[in-house]
């Protein structure tokens, strides 16, 4: 009979099958009772209540008959069969020979959880290695209990002996309040942690990726920043922790490719935004939005007229995937050209939230970039990419998160430009 219901077709099959095993349940019941003599020949009950003993001789029997029956039905075999799973998305069914298993660092971090949701959608078995410093762990909370899935709270910059086919490496804070909180851990994180990356690499054969930063090129003095173009970076400012550390780590990235012929690639990844963001990053996108939707004031750093380019991070995600899996493997600039003056983006906010907030001006930080806008020549002749979704939609998304996030926990202050701890962010284990 099950064998029937899978070969009707439509919605009904589904309901029909778990009608049938409902069915079949029942009738196991009835049957191993009858076998362990709770119901006498007479039909008079023998006894008012199962030992422990039979109730768990009755569990196992049905368990193991429906399992059976459930597996000996199931579509086999196939690399696009599309399964549901427990949170609704869909996750494709690969075979043995297509399925990998991939590490990402950082994984339970704003970007890493979205490419964590592509990579799992995709059928992949993921590994998530993430200290919880910035990353939350109610951002990958919805695979916890896939089997393709697995969470480790680690620190890259401890070894880990893993078994693993690709290594996204996205551990390190990228906002400035959290990268400078603890300087030297952050130097640790892309200099230690990377070393031991490339050193897990090198052992499986695994291919490599590191996200870089568009903070390579410092206050740049070409516009915009091609690949080509090697920085002007203040070696000993505020922000060094984090541009000499990138900058560190993608010289041992092509080192170990030349001297261990580990296979690498690099990603320098522009301004991005979108949902997951940690509220207190302090970032120009979040802060915005945050002090808006709150009717606060908006507070700009400096004059206003320095320029940033803000991608989305489903655009983000498809550019990472597209260099890992690519030939390709020199440094990529992944961004939106898309450029504004932060005076303009923060009227565009206002706009966009329909807020009463007025618009005031502190103090510049040190070291900020007056200029930001990405040369994407080389990813779209090597990648075939470019971004797809354009700024408004992509704010509009993310409005909607953050409002969401406002309605749940109340007022939020955003961070200011001095280091930071991150807020809520962390988890123990």
């Amino acid at each position: 009979m099950i064998a029937q219901a899978y070969s009707a077709s439509g919605p009904s099959k589904r309901n029909l099958v778990i009608g049938l095993i409902c069915v079949l349940v029942l009738f196991l019941l009835v049957i191993n009772n009858n076998s362990l003599g709770v119901v006498s020949s007479g039909g008079a009950s023998t006894s008012s209540k199962l030992s422990s003993s039979q109730e768990e001789l009755i569990n196992s029997r049905v368990k193991s008959e429906v399992e059976a029956a459930l597996l000996s039905h199931m579509p086999q075999g196939g690399g696009s069969a599309k399964m549901a799973s427990d949170n609704g998305l869909q996750v494709t069914e690969l075979s043995e020979s297509k399925r990998m298993r991939i590490l990402v660092t950082g994984g339970a971090g704003f970007v890493g959880s979205h490419l964590v949701d592509r990579l799992m959608m995709a059928g992949h078995e993921v590994i998530v290695l993430d200290n919880f410093f910035t990353g939350r762990k109610k951002n990958v909370m919805h695979w916890v209990n896939h089997p393709n899935f697995q969470l480790i709270s680690h620190d890259v910059v401890e070894p880990i002996m893993l078994e693993v086919d690709q290594i996204y490496h996205l551990a390190c804070p990228a906002s400035p309040p959290h990268y400078q909180y603890n300087p030297v851990k952050t130097i640790k994180t892309s200099t230690m942690g990377t070393l031991n990356m490339l050193g897990l690499a090198k052992r499986v054969k695994a291919r490599i990726l590191l996200t870089s930063t568009s903070e390579v090129y410092g206050d740049p003095e070409v516009h915009p920043q091609p690949e080509t173009y090697w920085g002007n970076v203040n070696p000993i400012g505020p922000r060094a922790c984090y541009d000499e550390g990138k900058r560190v780590a993608e010289t041992m990235m092509y080192a170990y490719q030349k001297q261990s012929k580990v296979d690498v690639r690099v990603a320098r990844i522009f301004n991005t935004f979108g949902p997951r963001m940690h509220p207190n990053d302090g970032r120009v996108v979040s802060n915005f939005i945050i002090q808006a939707l709150q009717d606060k004031d908006i507070t700009i750093y400096g004059n206003g007229e320095q320029t940033r380019s803000f991608q989305y991070v489903s655009d983000l995600v498809e550019g990472l995937i597209r260099l890992m899996n690519g030939d390709y493997d020199q440094p990529t600039n992944i961004g939106n050209p898309d450029e504004y003056t932060v005076n303009d983006f923060s009227k565009f906010i206002k706009e966009l939230t329909r807020s009463s907030s007025k618009i005031s001006h502190l103090e510049a930080t040190a070291d900020d970039p007056r200029k930001r806008k990405p040369d994407i020549t080389v990813a779209k002749r090597e990648l075939g990419w470019e971004p797809v979704v354009d700024v408004k939609t992509g704010l509009a998304k993310t409005i909607e998160y953050f409002a969401g996030v406002l309605d749940e926990g109340g007022e939020i202050v955003p961070t200011g430009p001095d280091a930071s701890k991150p807020k809520g962010g962390g988890f123990s284990i």
